[in-house]
């Protein structure tokens, strides 16, 4: 199995760490989306329970933005020493069981992104070293501005997971690697996965969704006679 993982909202949560630098920059609660001055007390009018830990980010803030706002957050990122390795993971234990796998299994694992140059190190090294403390012993990590299905075509893959649909669709029609879409938006998850699948791409909640399906696809019957890996992901994915 030559399997390609995309980094940012697949494995990193960039959106969450981008969703707090707005609350940083732009004196709006990334939470609730209004003014700091005027998040309810954490122990709420009601009486709830007040928590240590803070409710998640809303990351749909970040849409909202202006375009001076966005190019303003992405400086910032910029300006970051090593920002990319300060991002937390999006399903913790996620890299290490792709580690575990690829063991077992013996499979071929690339890592592609799409990220821009920070201060300090590479986007590559910081990328190396974010897989690395979270449990890939020696990532290979292949950084591009380019269709990730041209990658996929010449690097031969047997499938590339991705959380873009475009990154999808290119997969798809531009090599013979199967392309699984992460979508995790609950309100949108039918309507994106219909027509995903009507493309020929398999759509799951979760990358762990997305390993368990590929686990029993591999580990189903390769005798020379039985179905080929392409039509047991096809399967697996049904």
């Amino acid at each position: 199995m030559r399997i390609s993982f995309d980094m940012d909202g697949v494995l990193a949560d960039m959106d969450a760490t981008l969703a707090r630098l707005a609350e940083q920059e732009f004196g709006v609660t990334a939470r609730t989306g209004v003014p700091q001055s005027t998040e309810r007390d954490p122990a709420g009018a009601a009486g709830e329970e007040a928590t240590d830990a803070p409710p998640p980010y809303d990351t749909a803030l970040l849409n909202a933005l202006s375009a001076r706002q966005q190019s303003r957050l992405w400086q910032r990122v910029r300006d970051t020493r090593n920002f990319w390795e300060t991002l937390e993971e999006c399903e913790p234990g996620a890299v290490r069981r792709i580690q575990r796998l690829a063991h077992e299994l013996r499979w071929d694992v690339l890592f592609v992104t799409q990220r821009p140059g920070t201060a300090g190190r590479t986007q590559q090294l910081q990328t190396q070293h974010w897989l690395k403390r979270r449990g890939f012993e020696y990532p290979a990590v292949y950084t591009t501005i380019g269709s990730r299905g041209a990658i996929a075509a010449a690097l031969t893959l047997d499938a590339h997971i991705d959380d873009r649909l475009q990154n999808c669709v290119d997969v798809a029609t531009e090599s013979k690697a199967w392309p699984i879409l992460v979508w995790r938006d609950a309100e949108s998850f039918d309507r994106i996965g219909a027509g995903a699948r009507n493309l020929g791409i398999a759509v799951v909640r979760t990358v762990a969704e997305a390993l368990d399906r590929i686990e029993q696809a591999d580990r189903a019957s390769s005798q020379p006679e039985g179905p080929s890996l392409l039509d047991r992901l096809r399967r697996a994915f049904r």
